[in-house]
């Protein structure tokens, strides 16, 4: 009989070790150098997310900052101002020294009382004794306690009581042009280290206000976020907004520093504790509910495709209504 190899002695077990040893050595090799993953790392556009949740930012996740911190005042002094604006009052009281350097020490958004047809007379009167005394008990005294009626509340009806009111408490009402408040907002917002790259936008209920600094400071009037209720259309307010942006000269068009209601409720979504700036996500990564936030974000859009910009930062703090107090700081 023929003696049988080693090979056909084994048992198939044996023979099946002996054959699986070198196809894993090989995988093993594989895996190891890279030339095929299991899991490949893939990267993902941030636009994919964009409809990721209908009630918060839709975009990445991946937020950017801001790393600039306003130099503090040095042997200040308490002031204090209450806007009217369009939509209701806002108030700050900030502590302000000679070379115009400012910090925020408390600040009141969006009473909105007098707006809402739930006040008369005495109850206006008693909103603004409150404000009053809210900024006495800071520490402000009462001649550095001012009041400013913004361009757009000029247009409420409403906004004429309340000025009435405030003349027989024995105070001075400020009326400002929608000029003259993109003007004193870039005061307060624009740092000087980048007013040679930079602008201003604040978009208001009433008007949006741009500006910026060639030579001497140049405004800009365009619609506001309520822009819907004189029957504006999205399309013919983003045209006109965006022609308004390319007036900005291309050197000015590095950041973009914006303040306003609807940037505030932008820059909510993604601010990351108490930080003094957020840097907004891109127009697009905001799917808006409300009428009011969805105009806002259309002049947002419009304006960022005028210009190219891609850094819109927030700030916390500033408001034209400071803006006022520093040009009165003389």
């Amino acid at each position: 009989m023929e003696e049988k190899s080693t090979w056909a002695r084994l048992r198939w077990p044996i023979k099946a070790i002996i054959i699986a040893l070198p196809i894993l050595a090989i995988g093993y090799w594989a895996m190891q150098s890279g030339k095929f993953d299991a899991n490949p790392t893939v990267q993902t556009d941030s636009t994919s997310h964009k409809n990721a949740d209908s009630n918060h930012s839709s975009g990445s996740k991946d937020t950017r900052s801001f790393n600039y911190q306003p130099e503090k005042p040095v042997d200040g002094e308490y002031k204090g101002v209450v806007e009217v604006g369009a939509s209701g009052f806002n108030s700050f009281v900030v502590n302000m020294d000679k070379e115009n350097r400012w910090e925020i020490v408390s600040k009141d958004f969006g009473k909105s009382f007098a707006y809402e047809g739930l006040a008369n007379t005495e109850d206006i009167r008693k909103g603004l004794k409150d404000y009053i005394g809210m900024m006495l008990d800071k520490g402000v005294k009462s001649k550095n306690i001012h009041f400013v009626i913004s361009s757009g509340a000029q247009k409420e009806p409403k906004t004429t009581i309340i000025s009435s009111e405030l003349r027989k408490m024995g105070f001075v009402v400020n009326l400002v042009t929608a000029e003259q408040e993109g003007k004193l907002a870039l005061k307060s917002v624009l740092p000087k280290a980048y007013e040679d790259n930079a602008f201003v936008v604040d978009i208001g209920s009433g008007n949006t206000k741009i500006s910026w600094i060639d030579g001497d400071t140049k405004s800009v009037e365009a619609p506001g976020a309520k822009y819907y209720e004189k029957d504006l259309k999205d399309d013919a307010v983003y045209a006109e907004v965006k022609k308004l942006g390319e007036k900005i000269p291309e050197n000015k068009r590095e950041v973009c520093f914006i303040i306003g209601g609807v940037p505030f409720e932008l820059a909510s979504q993604t601010r990351q504790g108490e930080e003094r700036f957020t840097v907004l996500n891109d127009p697009a990564f905001y799917n808006a509910d409300k009428i009011k936030t969805k105009s806002g974000v259309n002049i947002y859009k419009a304006i960022k495709d005028a210009t190219n910009c891609d850094t819109f930062v927030f700030d916390w703090d500033a408001n034209f209504t400071i803006g006022f107090l520093l040009s009165l700081n003389k």
